[in-house]
């Protein structure tokens, strides 16, 4: 038995008696639903559990507990690189603790043993058209997987409920593995002349990612290694987490639910914004003759953008009222790599532009950039400069936190979810009534 199996068996009666206890809470009411929220999306009301990660409106994306800079200093790292193990952060989601060394390389040998891309994921691949978005692409060939579930299989066979986690970890580090291998095969395919690299065994999950892409930067790869992290995990609400929850609520395997999750993760409001928010830049500088702008002419540039009934992508977030902590990483990390390169300082000019132009405006809740207004710059400085493909790379980092939810929405036997839905004549009279 592997190192995390063995951790993740050792903690579920503890963790299946808490749930129970709370189930004994049943009657107790801890929250209450408003018009708004009932037209607005569900938002801000507390129906989830999660427990990997919590996001505080003032602090941030919080990984058990831990804050970006905290988690980062404490993961170990591979030796003579900055940044950590993207499966130490894993690990961490899965069982609440920061791992040895020993126990992230025993992860990491488990997934490069399932590190091999079957040749018939390569020909549903090939099959689709080549001007297909990367994310159709990517979500096709997670769903083809499916073929090796082996929670499917045990589920046939007729194991018990309290066995549900097992081929569930099983079927997310068979994903883990392979996801990297995935998205490099379609940029590859998509946008490198159709030459593929093989993976280096010598490589972390996260430094192989790169090297199959074709960047073989060191600083790069570290980069890797923290947009990995910083995009893994952010609570169960958001569009991609809570589909991949929902879709296994009915007891889909990891491969349909990741599939469903990625297929949310697709949309502009969600992570494709990313490639919004470059493109922003990109068409502002393109505005001012392909130079650096300055403040003035960002300020004109971003109240054109607003006047016209449009949004500046990358600022304002549905919880955080400060800048996100996962742009303030990645600003850190151009600070010190790329400090003149001119699309960061076009980014940087930006962020002390655009907040206070939102402020006057007044219909922005949070001002504040978040973390899709920063990752684009730095993709580009180091030669990733296709866009329409970044998506594709914050997927392979959601699925780190979407499983580690599932393996233990199944380990604690959470239901189906079917929340009720009422007409909008019901919930005029239910307000009326409130009146």
């Amino acid at each position: 038995m592997s190192l995390l199996k063995q951790k993740l068996a050792g903690m579920m009666a503890k963790e299946r008696d808490d749930v129970k206890s709370l189930k004994a809470l049943g009657d107790k009411v801890i929250d209450q639903v408003h018009v708004a929220q009932a037209m607005g999306g569900i938002r801000g009301v507390k129906v989830l559990i999660c427990d990997t990660s919590y996001l505080d409106p003032m602090e941030g994306i919080r990984f058990r507990g831990m804050t970006i800079p905290e988690t980062r200093a404490a993961l170990p790292k591979k030796a003579g690189h900055e940044e950590p193990y993207p499966l130490g952060l894993w690990w961490l989601l899965l069982t609440g603790e920061i791992p040895t060394m020993e126990e992230v390389l025993d992860l990491e040998a488990q997934v490069k043993a399932k590190s091999q891309l079957p040749q018939y994921i390569i020909d549903v691949l090939r099959a689709l058209p080549r001007d297909s978005h990367p994310m159709a692409m990517f979500t096709t060939a997670i769903a083809a997987l499916e073929r090796e579930s082996a929670f499917r299989k045990r589920y046939n066979e007729g194991m018990t409920k309290a066995e549900y986690w097992e081929p569930t970890l099983e079927d997310s580090i068979n994903l883990i593995a392979k996801l990297p291998l995935i998205a490099a095969y379609i940029y590859r395919m998509k946008y490198k002349g159709d030459e593929h690299i093989a993976a280096n065994p010598e490589e972390d999950w996260g430094g192989n990612f790169a090297h199959m892409m074709g960047v073989e930067n060191p600083e790069y790869k570290d980069l890797m290694r923290l947009y990995l992290l910083l995009h893994s995990d952010h609570e169960s609400g958001n569009v991609s987490a809570h589909t991949g929850h929902l879709v296994s609520s009915a007891l889909s395997d990891v491969f349909y639910s990741v599939s469903a999750a990625m297929g949310g993760l697709a949309g502009p409001l969600h992570g494709l914004a990313n490639q919004e928010c470059l493109k922003w830049i990109l068409d502002l500088m393109d505005h001012f003759g392909g130079r650096t702008p300055t403040k003035e002419e960002i300020e004109k540039y971003a109240w054109d953008t607003l006047n016209s009934g449009k949004v500046i992508p990358g600022y304002g977030h549905a919880v955080l009222r400060q800048t996100d902590p996962r742009y303030a990483a990645q600003r850190e990390f151009a600070l010190k790599h790329l400090p003149d390169d001119p699309i960061f300082k076009t980014v940087s000019n930006v962020y002390e532009v655009v907040p206070g132009i939102l402020k006057e405006h007044g219909k922005a809740k949070n001002p504040w950039p978040n973390v899709d207004a920063h990752s684009g710059v730095l993709q580009v400085y180091y030669g990733v400069k296709e866009y329409d493909f970044y998506t594709v790379l914050f997927g392979v980092s959601r699925a780190l936190g979407i499983t580690s939810q599932l393996v233990w929405d199944r380990a604690l036997g959470y239901a189906i979810e079917r929340p009720k839905s009422i007409t909008r004549k019901m919930l005029r009279e239910l307000a009326e009534k409130a009146d």
